[in-house]
Order: C-alpha cells, then sequence, then structure tokens
C-alpha cells in the first residue's frame, strides 16, 4: 500500500486510518475466502463437496432471487452435515461462511440459498438412510428429513398407513415442510404437519447432533418446528400414522356470495361429523369453468350445469373431500348427501368425482407434468400467502376480491378456514390471534417478458397492494412462508414471540450461520 505523507491534517489522518483499515479487512476477508475450498476439501467426509457446476442450487421454484454457493455438499450421513456445521462454526465469527440446507428446491424467495455459502442438498440423504415403518396402537414413520413427501406416502401405504396431515403438493422434503408449517386442507381436523410430530433428529448451528421430542429437548424441538430453519437442520422426523382409506369421493360445489360460502366453511370445519379434506377456491372472469371442470368431473345435473352461466362474477368453489372404501360406497354417499343438504351453493354445480386416495393427495403433480410440457413450470411463482383472522375475513374478501384482485386467471386463488386448537403454540409458528383463520394462498405464476397483467411487475404490484391495505386497514393478518426485508419487520411477524425466537437463535446458532436466505438474522463478522 502506498503511505500518505506524515504531515497530514486531523481530517486527512482520519481517512488515512479508515483506508488502512478497509485494506487490512479485505485483505483478511480475501485471505479466508480463499482458504475455505482447500479447508473444506480437507474434511472427512462419506460424501462430497461441489465447488463448480452449482448453478441448480442458486434457483428455486420461485425463480426470481439467484444466489450462487461456494460449495455445495453432497452429504451421505449426519455426520456430514454436523462436520460440515462445526468446522463452521469453529472457524468463528472471522468468516462470513453460511449454511443453508436445500431440499426440492420449492423455496419462493431465495430461503435455501447462501450466497457464497454452503448449501446442504439434502436429498442426498434419501437412498442412504430408508424410512422404517412402526405399526402397532400409535404408528408412526422415521424418514429423513430429505425425503420426499410422495416416498413417504407409497411407503407407509404399503402396512396400510399414511400420514394425517399433508400440503397440497407431495413433491417437498419433510424437513423443508416442518420448517415452515405444512398446511392443507386436513389442517382443520388433524393441525398442520409440525403438529403431528414425533420426534426429531437436528443438527445445530454448532454441529451438535440432537434428539428431540416434547419429552426431550423440548425447546429446540418446538423451536425448529416451524423455525425457517434458523435453529437447527432437520435431519430425521419421526411422524405420526393412521390407517389409509382406500378411496375418495371428491366434490366441488360453487357459490356466488363469499359470506354464505365462508359461513358454510366454518360450519363444515366445526361439525363433528363432516368431510375429511375442506378447502375453498375463488374464481373471477375465468371462461370455460364447467367445461374444464366436465374433464375431470361429473355434474350431479347436467341439463342445469349445462345452463350455469357465470356471467363475469367472482364466483367461490368450495372443495370436499369423503374418504371410503369400496365396501361401504353406499353408506358414504348418503352420508355425503346428507351433508351437502345443508349447505347453500348454487345446485346446479355440484361436481363429483371418485378417485383413489394416492391419486386424489398427488393431484398437483399432474398438473405439474402438463406444465412442464409447456415449458411453464419454471416460470417466475410471486406467491402470496396470507393467515387472516376469522373477524376481518369479510372485509378482507370485499376489498381484496372485489377490488384488488381483478382475475385469477395467473393462477389458483385458494381461501379455507382452519382451526387454531389443532396448532401447538409452543412452535415458531405465528398463528393470528383467533380461534379460527383462514388461509387465503394467491398462487400466481408470471411471464417474465410480458408488461401486462401476466407480467411480474404488475403481480408483484398487486401483491403489495394486498399487503399495504391488510397493514393499513390493521386486520391483524400474518404471512406465511413469510419474506421480509428488514428486521423490524421480522419482529413485527413475531410480535411478543420475539425475545423467545432471538433466545433460540443465541442458544442454538449464536453465530447466525444457518439459513441466511431467510434475512431474519445477519451473521457478525468480527474483522480484527
Amino acid at each position: 500500500m502506498r503511505y500518505l505523507p506524515i504531515c497530514l491534517t486531523k481530517q486527512k489522518n482520519t481517512l488515512f486510518i479508515t483506508i488502512l483499515l478497509l485494506s487490512c479487512i479485505t485483505i483478511k476477508l480475501d485471505l479466508c475466502f480463499s482458504s475455505v475450498p482447500s479447508s473444506l476439501k480437507a474434511l472427512q467426509l462419506y460424501g462430497h463437496f461441489s465447488f463448480e457446476n452449482n448453478e441448480l442450487a442458486a434457483r428455486d421454484f420461485g425463480n426470481r432471487y439467484h444466489h450462487l454457493p461456494l460449495a455445495v455438499l453432497h452429504p451421505k450421513s449426519v455426520a456430514d452435515i454436523s462436520t460440515t456445521i462445526k468446522h463452521v462454526w469453529q472457524m468463528g465469527p472471522g468468516s462470513e461462511l453460511t449454511v443453508a440446507a436445500r431440499g426440492h428446491g420449492h423455496s419462493l424467495q431465495g430461503q435455501a440459498q447462501a450466497h457464497q455459502g454452503i448449501i446442504i442438498n439434502m436429498e442426498s440423504l434419501r437412498g442412504g438412510d430408508i424410512m422404517r415403518v412402526h405399526e402397532g396402537r400409535f404408528p408412526y414413520v422415521d424418514v429423513p428429513a430429505g425425503e420426499l413427501w410422495i416416498n413417504v406416502l407409497h411407503e407407509t401405504l404399503k402396512y396400510g398407513l399414511a400420514p394425517k396431515s399433508w400440503t397440497d403438493y407431495l413433491h417437498l422434503t419433510v424437513g423443508g415442510t416442518l420448517s415452515n408449517a405444512g398446511i392443507s386442507g386436513q389442517a382443520f381436523r388433524h393441525g398442520p404437519q409440525i403438529s403431528n410430530v414425533h420426534q426429531l433428529e437436528v443438527v445445530t448451528g454448532k454441529g451438535e447432533v440432537v434428539t428431540c421430542s416434547e419429552e426431550q429437548n423440548a425447546d429446540l424441538f418446538h423451536g425448529v418446528l416451524g423455525g425457517l430453519g434458523q435453529f437447527g437442520i432437520i435431519t430425521r422426523a419421526r411422524i405420526s400414522l393412521e390407517p389409509a382409506p382406500k378411496m375418495v369421493k371428491w366434490i366441488r360445489v360453487l357459490y356466488s356470495d363469499f359470506f354464505t360460502f365462508s359461513r358454510d366453511q366454518e360450519r363444515l370445519i366445526s361439525a363433528e361429523n363432516t368431510f375429511d379434506y375442506i378447502e375453498g377456491l375463488v374464481i373471477k372472469n375465468r371462461s370455460g369453468l364447467m367445461n374444464n371442470w366436465r374433464a375431470s368431473f361429473d355434474p350431479k345435473d347436467p341439463v342445469q350445469a349445462k345452463q350455469f352461466v357465470s356471467d363475469g362474477r367472482t364466483l367461490f368453489c368450495l372443495e370436499l373431500t369423503k374418504n371410503f372404501d369400496p365396501n361401504n360406497a353406499e353408506s358414504v354417499s348418503k352420508e355425503i348427501e346428507s351433508l351437502l343438504s345443508q349447505l347453500s351453493y348454487e345446485p346446479s354445480t355440484l361436481f363429483m368425482s371418485e378417485v383413489s386416495y394416492v391419486e386424489f393427495l398427488d393431484r398437483v403433480h399432474a398438473s405439474e407434468k402438463k406444465l412442464r410440457e409447456k415449458g411453464l413450470w419454471d416460470l417466475p411463482h410471486p406467491w402470496l400467502n396470507l393467515l387472516v383472522p376469522r373477524s376481518k375475513i369479510q372485509y378482507f374478501a370485499s376489498e381484496v376480491f372485489g377490488n384488488i384482485l381483478r382475475d385469477t386467471s395467473n393462477g389458483p386463488v385458494l381461501i379455507y378456514p382452519v382451526n387454531k386448537s389443532k396448532w401447538d403454540n409452543r412452535t415458531s409458528f405465528v398463528p393470528p390471534e383467533e380461534d379460527i383463520f383462514y388461509l387465503v394462498a394467491f398462487l400466481s405464476q408470471a411471464n417474465p417478458t410480458s408488461t401486462g397483467t401476466d407480467g411480474l411487475a404488475h403481480i408483484l404490484t398487486q401483491n403489495q397492494r394486498v399487503l399495504d391495505f391488510c397493514e393499513d386497514a390493521h386486520l391483524g393478518v400474518k404471512q406465511y412462508l413469510p419474506h421480509y426485508k428488514t428486521q423490524e419487520q421480522w419482529r413485527a411477524h413475531f410480535g411478543p414471540r420475539w425475545e423467545v425466537f432471538v433466545q433460540r437463535k443465541s442458544t442454538y446458532d449464536p453465530l447466525a450461520i444457518l439459513a441466511p436466505g431467510q434475512g431474519i438474522f445477519r451473521k457478525a463478522i468480527s474483522v480484527l
């Protein structure tokens, strides 16, 4: 470095010292990063690191954020994950290196990415650590966290069993959904997936491998569930099972009035005798609706159904299922008829289908195949998922579906209620402060080259209008799969639970090594 003359003013001296310090910092960090690959290569692992051609780890389903990692770990054992994280931990605060677990890459906004950090390919564990199903009075399955839920389903069905709670899309990893919540149309009865876990194996931000449950290391157990990957990487999970049904009666009916639609939904989720799956859809300015449904659903009254015209109205679809065994199909049909008679849907819009349990649960995958064939699966997905308190849902629907949302041609809009009593308030997940709240999911896909209503900019603007409305109207809405830009926003999201969240972070990942893509904590770097 070229030194400045000694006879400098005080101001110039300050500048000189600043330049010198910054130069030293830059040199130190450069030296640190240049030595990282060699130090990682020196680790004794069963698996391996890849340092090149890691572009896949910089992509996700959202297809909007692309942060290239320094390395990708392909572990063959939990010990590989522990060794790697322990190595980063022992490097101390002088290293900027962070670690993120990546499952099937279904994150929306880079949550499973780590810029110039280490990505752990959790799916690498699938081949080496098999699932084990335990039958008995309280059956369960032990499964690697990198396993896909669809594979868990197929394995447990061999024993006539299946998990109780699902997501709408099954080609996601167990660890990925348990780090968020895992919600679908069964959540009103069984709670989310995080409410159906007996035990976890977790690697903390210090590299420690910990087995935890409600009885053992309970704070870590509850913290990791819905914890957005902040306190540890889930490597195994023990999932509760129930007897699996063989067949499903799959039903759709339409409403033109939101109040009636939501009233019927709430009645169904509160009834003792009800359907097994309850969800809803918003349909606005969609042409060819009935023709699309006829492809896989039979209308109860074909003549009336053909005469039904939406006239551009906003419609609300109630989607229901009833599980059954072919041996009791007749009695189940009578039960369904009785339940439907209590609802106030448009009489001509009753559509029904009969499918296998697997076919119903894996229904989104069939759509995925069609979208992949058309090259539409990898488009940007600027999704927005909200949890809206029951007391505010009418106001929310009036403004959002009546004003902000112009149509639903860019993707489905889901809306359905769940019972908070089925959620464990000890986990890190933060729901609204009411006994019943609604999931409202705007599942848009964007044309990256369009400047119209199907373009990314338009959809993001629409999402922001929804968020601004919720904030200005003080609706008490929470984001699901949340994404915020500042820690103050995260503090507001967690509310009274923020201090517990921070305490857990300082206990299990004090250097903030884990899940940097969530943007909740930033790793503190000591450079001198």
